[in-house]
């Protein structure tokens, strides 16, 4: 096949995601990505890196990613020969969703500054380095990009997606009822039918 598609999971997800969309591709080659890295300028390199070493001979390549995956997609692949992007979930904004977590936990930039890194009751760690790094290098995507949202999404607000989706030229699906974390039969009923439509 001379068509690939690039499954980039989310925090927590797995290589293993890749299968299911196997069946929606048949003509294309669906390669899962299992990155390491948990820092946008770590992924910088990995991604390209690993974009660069599969993708060469491929004549059409489209991205499918999740959450924090579709993050680091916009922050490392954003100048590659992509054709299209499916984003699940995306994190839009981290900047946004660092300063929505601090408040949170009730803690201000200047104890992230002096601590550098905080411990969060959430399983997450604020750090002064990443919000600095996101604020000094904002996401520039024109990739032709289709993005599916849940109504419940814990994560990223409506307006957010809204305005980004607005500003990229990205077409926004909204499912009812749907959650940041698309997992139950019905939410991958809905994500099929999303796809489907679209390709």
């Amino acid at each position: 096949m001379n068509k690939g598609i690039i499954y980039i999971h989310g925090k927590g997800g797995s290589i293993e995601e890749a299968e299911h969309y196997k069946l929606l591709f048949k003509n294309y080659d669906v390669i899962g990505f299992d990155y390491v890295s948990q820092s946008p300028w770590d992924a910088k390199d990995e991604f390209s890196n690993f974009f660069d070493s599969i993708c060469r001979d491929y004549q059409s390549v489209m991205v499918i990613a999740n959450s924090i995956g579709a993050f680091f997609t916009m922050n490392s692949l954003f100048d590659k020969r992509i054709e299209k992007a499916f984003f699940i979930s995306p994190i839009v904004n981290m900047e946004m969703l660092i300063q929505d977590m601090m408040m949170w936990v009730g803690v201000t930039e200047e104890e992230l500054r002096e601590k550098g890194e905080i411990e969060t009751t959430f399983g997450e760690t604020l750090s002064w380095k990443y919000l600095c790094y996101v604020r000094e290098h904002p996401v520039v995507w024109t990739i032709p990009t289709h993005i599916l949202y849940g109504e419940k999404d814990n994560l990223t607000s409506y307006e957010t997606m809204s305005k980004f989706a607005n500003q990229n030229k990205a077409t926004l699906t909204v499912m009812k009822n749907g959650e940041h974390w698309f997992h139950t039969e019905e939410q991958m009923k809905y994500l099929d039918h999303w796809i489907e439509e679209l390709v």
